[in-house]
């Protein structure tokens, strides 16, 4: 591959053999100074992550349990505390400067750099500017159409993972006693697949592993996962990880920077030597080839252990798990030319994988978004699960499964009760203590959602934080499904392309961040989240709020439901005077969170229970941990087609772009490129660096065709047949009805494409 193109404003160098080091700790304090300034941005730093600071408003990866190290942050940590304490900000002179069909012409990454939202605002039905209007107002009017719907089902509840237990649980108990289970929330677009396919298979649908865990395991394999752009502090714990003498193993269709080796910047070996080479085996493996990789993995193990080398766990099979037999049949019946060409790997790869799982008696997977965003997403995540149980590695120290999230309370969020299908336990628990009778009926999910608004189905959309139209897929449906809406109100903080797609009146209502002390009646207050590994911890914001006009979500939660349930038992307005009155009632309704206020109050912090870590013990229809026959899905396609996955920048968080460049993969000044195999470019008759529309192929499609434009063809070391281009930037690709079996979670990882010219085409 060539070491430097230019190509307009796009030039492609080589990617990076390692992460951090110097450049990320610049980088980190770059963005702090530069947006936040160097007294407060300094300030900020100090305290993130820390006991009695504040959480990060990025990833969810944990932090230390009780002691932390003096910077506990990472460079992406930074540049998300950076891009919320900016000192810019968005007022009504900039909506009346700037009108939505202007703003629609302006980049995610342009919308975000205008800073922090400051005063309510309100797009009226057929206006092209938003206009400034009070809270009392907007309040009124978000009450006045809820109270005016059919049923409480024609409204839908959107939820963003960094809202805070606090905040979710209380938005979670309005919208039940309005009456609707219709809470999507940005699970249903990423780790959907993993709640759905543990929850069957062991029967807790979160990870079972803790950071000493990670660090004490001999085996650890990384599936489809990018942690040095997405998660960088885990690259810390990998460290750790290596130094103990553990094998990792990388499965990815990109050999990417962060699993290469790790330049430490709080060592001086990651500033001046070479730091920690990490995995010690890189597997290629085709876009959606884990099952098959999967299957043949585990039909080595059994294999081995029928030759009489004692590979298997058998008393854990036999005491804890159900299904082994069917298992073991359908494996041992995958011939390995059927694995070795939909996974894309030699039998002597897999062999490989083998040797080191065989060799470890403490194995951990490790997973993010390339598991959980293809159609057979469910049968990737039961298949790590029945590989791990295979050897035992489940309820014991030092392994089990990892499900790496995103958004810094996503999975609290979940916890709080924030899903469309609830669970019985815990309605009933919210009608004991609450004294209403809960809805029962399941709600939509966010696919769900937008059918639902549709069909005439949904006609109120309220979004507690997130960028839900640009995360969706297919915005030819989603677009068209909000402006039917009759109002879409968003809780935000920054601007974002969902506040210009909207219903046809829209309202925008500015949140504190995490960042911002929360002032209210009984004092500044504490929230909590849950991160990755079920460790409860607090926040406490740092700095003065970028406006006097902002409310905490949860003050416009109560004010909201005082409005829209005037005759509801619940005091709304003392719990946002005083979240430890939330923080009771959480006590009283989630299982883990008894004596919350004091817990936290004494400690900080928490471990949730588990029980397949803490007992062995398997909540699922059989009480057992499940093993589950899953078919080889057929990875090949037509000439002329390629599978595409899209995947984030290091300069990114979601849908938030900081900036064009992405450094580990030596991309800098544009997003549109699509990484591609130097042979597939000039196999299909194109050069390195020509620009080209990318089309998708869908059996059954509604539109005729799918097309994004201008991408330039990068070349790139991935498997054959395979592309990528980034998110959200080719989301119109795919239609709203590609997704993953049981979860519904949106299939972006599995894109059948087509490239034409744009020459060509002008």
């Amino acid at each position: 591959m060539s070491n430097k193109i230019d190509i307009k404003h796009l030039e492609v160098g080589k990617p990076k053999e390692w992460a951090a080091g110097v450049p990320a700790v610049l980088s980190a304090f770059g963005n702090i100074v530069n947006k936040a300034g160097v007294v407060e941005g300094g300030k900020l730093l100090s305290q993130l992550n820390q006991i009695k600071g504040f959480d990060c408003p990025g990833c969810a990866w944990p932090d230390p349990l009780a002691k932390r190290a003096t910077f506990e942050f990472c460079e992406n940590g930074a540049k998300a505390v950076a891009d919320e304490a900016t000192t810019e900000r968005v007022t009504a002179d900039f909506f009346a400067r700037n009108s939505i069909a202007q703003l629609k012409q302006q980049s995610d990454r342009w919308l975000n750099e205008q800073g922090r939202l400051v005063e309510p605002m309100i797009l009226n039905p057929g206006a092209s500017h938003y206009v400034a209007i009070s809270w009392d107002k907007a309040l009124d009017l978000i009450a006045k159409q809820l109270q005016e719907l059919d049923s409480a089902n024609q409204a839908a509840f959107y939820t963003s993972g960094r809202t805070s237990n606090e905040a979710a649980f209380l938005y979670q108990l309005f919208v039940r006693q309005f009456g609707t289970n219709n809470l999507p929330d940005c699970s249903n677009m990423c780790h959907e697949s993993s709640g759905v396919g543990l929850g069957e298979t062991i029967g807790v649908g979160k990870g079972t592993v803790s950071l000493e865990d990670l660090e004490q395991a001999e085996a650890i394999f990384i599936f489809g996962q990018n942690p040095g752009s997405n998660h960088p502090r885990m690259l810390s714990s990998l460290q750790a990880a290596k130094r103990q003498g553990a094998k990792i193993v990388a499965i990815n269709p990109l050999d990417e920077t962060g699993l290469k080796r790790f330049k430490n910047p709080q060592e001086v070996s990651g500033v001046i030597g070479q730091g920690t080479a990490l995995r010690d085996l890189y597997l290629p493996i085709k876009i959606n080839g884990d099952v098959a990789f999967l299957k043949g993995l585990c039909k080595e193990l059994i294999e081995r252990d029928e030759q009489g080398q004692g590979v298997l766990d058998k008393h854990f099979i036999e005491q804890y798990c159900y299904g082994y037999e069917a298992f073991k049949h359908d494996i041992l019946s995958t011939s390995w030319l059927d694995i070795e060409q939909h996974s894309g790997l030699s039998r002597r790869q897999i062999h490989q994988a083998a040797d080191i799982a065989c060799q470890s008696h403490k194995t951990i997977c490790c997973w993010a978004m390339g598991m959980t965003q293809h159609k057979n997403a469910v049968a990737n995540i039961q298949l790590m699960t029945n590989f791990l149980m295979l050897q035992g590695n489940l309820g014991k120290a030092g392994a089990g499964v990892c499900p790496v999230r995103g958004h810094s309370n996503v999975q609290g969020d979940r916890t709080m009760g924030i899903w469309e299908k609830p669970s019985a336990s815990l309605l009933d628990a919210l009608e004991a203590h609450y004294q209403f009778t809960v809805p029962r009926e399941h709600g939509f999910d966010a696919v769900e959602t937008v059918r639902a608004m549709q069909e005439g189905k949904v006609k109120v959309f309220f979004a507690m934080g997130g960028n839900f139209y640009r995360a969706m897929p297919d915005h030819s449906a989603t677009e068209p499904a909000l402006a039917q809406c009759k109002l879409s109100v968003q809780v935000s903080t920054k601007l974002n392309r969902s506040h210009l797609y909207t219903g046809k009146m829209a309202l925008i209502l500015p949140a504190l961040g995490r960042t911002e002390i929360d002032r209210q009646h009984s004092g500044i207050q504490t929230v909590t989240v849950e991160n990755s590994m079920g460790v409860v911890q607090t926040s406490h914001g740092k700095i003065p709020p970028a406006s006097s006009k902002l409310k905490s979500e949860i003050t416009i939660v109560a004010e909201l439901a005082r409005r829209v349930l005037p005759h509801s038992k619940v005091d709304w307005l003392a719990m946002r005077d005083d979240y430890r009155l939330i923080r009771d009632g959480i006590a009283k309704v989630i299982s883990g969170f008894e004596n919350f206020n004091q817990r936290i109050e004494q400690l900080g912090e928490f471990v949730l229970p588990n029980a397949v870590r803490d007992k062995r013990q398997f909540n699922t229809s059989t009480q057992k941990a499940n093993f589950v026959v899953h078919a080889i899905n057929d990875t090949q396609l037509p000439a002329g087609q390629l599978l595409m996955m899209t995947i984030r920048s290091h300069d990114q968080f979601n849908t938030t772009v900081y900036t064009d460049n992405d450094r580990y993969r030596g991309i800098h000044g544009s997003r549109k490129v699509l990484f591609a195999n130097e042979e597939d470019i000039a196999e299909l008759g194109f050069k390195v660096g020509e620009e080209v529309n990318i089309q998708s192929h869908w059996p059954n499609d509604v539109l005729t065709v799918r097309q994004v434009r201008g991408f330039t063809l990068v070349p790139y070391n991935i498997p054959r047949g395979n592309t990528a281009a980034y998110y959200p930037e080719t989301n119109d690709l795919i239609p709203l009805g590609s997704v993953a079996d049981k979860s519904n979670t949106p299939a972006y990882k599995s894109v059948v494409i087509s490239l034409q010219s744009s020459q060509k085409v002008k």
